[in-house]
């Protein structure tokens, strides 16, 4: 169930990746061909692949056959990814309704019909699996509500999205320009995202034990029990609600909520059923262990540290992109263009850090926080025996192996040998709970140095050095595949010049006129090069006054003029200087202020030139 949790949100990362793509031109009916065919192939895909299972379920053992059927749900669910990634890379379904104004002002309201299309990929398998699927079940569900206890499970990860991306189209259509202008800088979007997270953290489980159809727990036995270790255990809570997750056949318990007004202990019918007042204990202070070892809290730094990490590194991170020289080779040689395929490989480089980010370092921390809330019964009890009996019911009731792996806890025979190691050896517990201090350091460590490594180049001292690394890998590339592109040779001079490399600089330009002796930038570049150059062995007063007067007669700008002015009194025809000056400061727009200093610093230099003649 968890891994619906990150197919969902890898699919939003598609969805809102694809905005790297260039818009297409039109409407495209193929698209919405495609769209239908492709759902009604991967319908067909799904009945055949769970009608096979079906009939091998007659004769393999239910463990095996459970197992097969786990396997092809995660199987089918990645292809629905693909599928979805295709339709929204390639066939750009999602910008099918660009034009209509609702979608235009409300952006979160496309995402969502479109993100519906993975929804109902997801749906299409829910269906089908269902009847292999309810022989594992302990109680009877309809098909009805298996595929709604899928979906409201797989809501929650989708909200904290959701509800950041509606409140900021609504801030969007307010009339406020200055609040807007905030919300759009990096300090309004850090500012914005973090006041979010921290809203929804603390008042999400509100809303999600009402998605989750969660009601109290009635006065009676079973609630007095669990009070009773809540108690023990001096744990704060709102209330103990009955969680009917798949019909209430799971036997399973949950806790959710930071702050102790809101937080909620979840359990299911049947682990109330199925229980005897010991394990129950045992599994109540399960759940505690992870209130006690703050585990919530930690989710959420994971969260925000991935967030974070992306945010100061996706900048670079492109640029990066830009310097893989086999991609572009190979994107040529398929004819895409360089865009394209630019926009490719991000995309499915950020799906990629995600995925891995998530089922690896975020699995890991996860299977060894379980571990560590096990452990929690030791603070009470010197014998796990009870929630040891209780992996064994787990195990025994859904007809599943004790060694069957999953990649956010470790399997029950796993936790049972580690529960029986630390009885025998208590050194153990402490050791591990060491061992999570560590990780936690490490990650905090890590997750630090990304940051401000991240920063550094996006907004940091690094910054100007690594965009200047990477525009002259790229300005090098294309020229070696396009030499006699004169624009990129004006692009190459002005970033040497910019990097005070004035001889690469030079030649660049001069690499320029060669090819195109009318080309406006090259020529005023040059020119100013020549007459204003800082590391004087590289001026040139003759020829950057020939250079200025071609670019003049060919456009009379404020930039030109300033340009041609330079050139002027570096040749010491000051008086022409001076009107080349106060005719850019006329025609200028911008930078006024410039072109007023300009024209003093000329009339200073001729009534200097006066005086001293005098």
């Amino acid at each position: 169930m968890f891994s619906n949790f990150i197919y969902f949100l890898a699919a939003l990362v598609i969805y809102t990746t694809s905005e790297l793509f260039d818009k297409p031109s039109g409407f495209d009916p193929g698209a919405i061909g495609f769209c239908l065919l492709s759902t009604a192939a991967f319908a067909l895909v799904c009945r055949i692949y769970f009608n096979r299972l079906s009939r091998l379920g007659q004769a393999l053992p239910a463990q095996e056959i459970d197992q097969r059927v786990n396997t092809a749900v995660s199987r089918l669910s990645i292809s629905a990814l693909v599928l979805f990634a295709v339709n929204i890379y390639g066939f750009r379904v999602n910008h099918l309704l660009s034009g209509v104004a609702i979608f235009e002002w409300m952006p979160t309201l496309g995402a969502l019909l479109f993100l519906g299309l993975f929804l109902f990929y997801l749906l299409l398998i829910w269906n089908f699996a269902y009847q292999i699927q309810k022989r594992f079940f302990t109680v009877s569900l309809t098909k009805k509500s298996f595929i709604l206890s899928n979906v409201a499970f797989c809501l929650p990860a989708m909200l904290p999205w959701f509800f950041l991306s509606l409140l900021a189209d609504c801030l969007g259509l307010l009339p406020f320009d200055g609040l807007n202008r905030f919300l759009n800088s990096t300090a309004g979007e850090v500012i914005y995202i973090l006041f979010f997270v921290i809203f929804i953290s603390v008042f999400g489980p509100v809303l999600i034990q009402r998605l989750w159809g969660c009601r109290p727990l009635k006065s009676g036995y079973d609630r007095q029990r669990i009070e009773k270790t809540c108690r023990m255990a001096d744990l704060k809570y709102r209330d103990i609600l009955v969680w009917n997750l798949f019909g209430g056949g799971m036997i399973t318990a949950g806790v959710m909520g930071i702050v102790g007004r809101f937080r909620y202990i979840l359990v299911t019918p049947a682990l109330l059923a199925c229980l005897d007042d010991d394990e129950i204990e045992g599994v109540v202070l399960h759940e505690i262990g992870h209130v006690y070892h703050q585990h919530m809290l930690f989710y959420l730094f994971f969260f925000a540290g991935f967030i974070a990490c992306n945010f100061v590194f996706f900048e670079p991170l492109m640029l990066m992109i830009y310097l893989i020289n086999p991609l572009y080779a190979g994107a040529s040689f398929l004819g895409l263009s360089q865009d394209t395929a630019h926009a490719a490989v991000t995309c499915l480089v950020l799906i990629g850090l995600f995925v891995l980010y998530f089922r690896f370092v975020f699995g890991l921390f996860m299977r060894h926080f379980e571990r560590q809330a096990d452990l929690h019964i030791f603070k009470y009890t010197d014998s796990p025996s009870a929630l040891i009996s209780t992996f064994y019911k787990i195990a025994s009731l859904s007809r599943q192996s004790i060694d069957k792996p999953n990649w956010h806890h470790f399997s029950i025979g796993r936790r049972i040998g580690f529960l029986e190691k630390c009885r025998m050896n208590p050194a153990l517990i402490q050791s591990h709970h060491g061992k999570v201090k560590k990780m936690i350091a490490g990650y905090l460590l890590a997750v630090g140095v990304v940051f401000f490594l991240g920063y550094s180049l996006s907004y940091g001292g690094l910054n100007t050095s690594f965009t200047r690394f990477v525009a002259g890998k790229i300005l090098s590339r294309q020229l070696e595949l396009d030499p006699n592109n004169s624009d990129l040779y004006v692009q190459v001079g002005d970033f040497y010049y910019d990097a005070r490399q004035y001889e690469k600089a030079m030649v660049a330009y001069e690499n320029v006129l060669t090819i195109d002796p009318v080309n406006l930038h090259a020529l005023n570049n040059l020119a100013w090069l020549l007459a204003t150059c800082p590391d004087k062995s590289f001026r040139n007063a003759p020829r950057s006054l020939d250079l200025a007067r071609r670019a003049v007669d060919i456009r009379k700008e404020a930039y030109i003029l300033d340009t041609y002015a330079e050139a002027l009194y570096l040749n010491n025809h000051k008086r022409q200087a001076l009107a080349a000056a106060k005719q850019a400061l006329e025609i200028s727009t911008q930078r006024k202020q410039y072109y007023e200093d300009q024209v003093t610093r000329f009339e200073k230099a001729l009534q200097k030139s006066l005086s001293d003649k005098v």
